[in-house]
């Protein structure tokens, strides 16, 4: 496997992408990143890829255009330099929020990203926990999509409070992940009505379920502005939650997300590193729970044409 397998490293993560090298008992192959005077970025594939299997880990995280234009590139660098298979692992397709056509006059973005990627040269797509799944849809490419669900479940297993937990969707869209990370813990779920205003505005209101005096659990796919999060809270609050922990697999934390999610109150904030989270948007009580294995595990069953489904009983 050593021989004929090869990770690459875009800019958005590299330490989750060294994680999964080490999973895998493989050294990272180079690449040169350069600029040219004009802002034209250069790649440069600085090893023999010709007949290998390639993955390239790139997360579209901030600044995004950025970092998929990277991805772009390198993946055509590899396909010219007669790479076998070019294999996309994005932990975190920020695109698979626009999967409709919601406003007059849009782009259905989540799609044209997809006929990039393939356009580019990636035979297949590794991803996780998509926000919105029917985005799996939209590839001519094979996707294997995991979830670092039972991941994040886990660690609640041996949390004080355990027949008090209840675990909470933030709206009805999400309530069927939610379902699934309850069925793993064997507690009972809840579910907030959200109407959302506009990209960074929400209002809530009932609670279907019954969290009065409850550990209560948020679990979502990802956090970005932290409104959802921030709304759902106040909603459990005044509803007579005992106290509230949060969750999500995605750490985008953009805005001024992390100092509001600073005085919200929560017991602790527990997110994956599928988005890279620097020190300055670290709280004192956040965990960042690694999906390395998991990426690594899919890659070398990938590899060795074994079965991603049987990772998820």
């Amino acid at each position: 496997m050593r021989e004929q397998l090869k990770i690459f490293c875009g800019g958005a993560n590299p330490d989750l992408t060294a994680d999964i090298a080490h999973a895998l008992d493989l050294e990272q192959s180079l690449l040169k990143m350069a600029r040219f005077s004009n802002d034209n970025l250069s790649v440069q594939v600085l090893e023999n890829v010709r007949e290998r299997d390639v993955f390239i880990v790139q997360s579209l995280t901030t600044p995004v255009s950025e970092h998929l234009m990277e991805m772009l590139i390198t993946m055509d660098a590899l396909r010219s330099a007669s790479a076998r298979r070019i294999t996309a692992v994005i932990p975190y397709y920020s695109y698979a929020r626009s999967d409709k056509k919601d406003a007059p006059r849009i782009s259905i973005t989540a799609r044209l990203i997809a006929d990039l990627l393939k356009t580019a040269g990636a035979d297949r797509v590794l991803t996780m926990d998509l926000h919105s799944p029917q985005v799996h849809g939209f590839f001519s490419v094979p996707v294997d999509h995991l979830t670092a669900t039972s991941l994040i479940a886990d660690y609640f297993v041996n949390k004080p409070g355990r027949e008090k937990m209840i675990v909470v969707a933030t709206d009805a869209g999400g309530a069927k992940r939610a379902g699934h990370f309850a069925q793993h813990l064997d507690v009972p779920i809840a579910i907030v009505d959200k109407r959302r205003i506009s990209d960074t505005a929400v209002t809530q209101g009932e609670i279907v379920g019954n969290v009065r005096g409850k550990v209560c659990i948020i679990f979502d796919d990802e956090i970005a502005t932290g409104s959802t999060i921030l709304e759902t809270m106040k909603t459990l609050k005044n509803a007579g939650a005992a106290s509230i922990y949060v969750s999500a697999v995605h750490g985008v934390l953009s805005a001024d997300a992390v100092p509001r999610l600073k005085e919200a109150g929560m017991e602790e904030l527990v997110l994956t590193n599928t988005v890279h989270i620097p020190d300055d948007k670290k709280m004192e009580n956040l965990t960042v729970l690694s999906v390395a294995p998991l990426l690594a595990e899919a890659i070398r069953r990938i590899h060795t044409g074994e079965s991603i489904g049987e990772m998820f009983p």
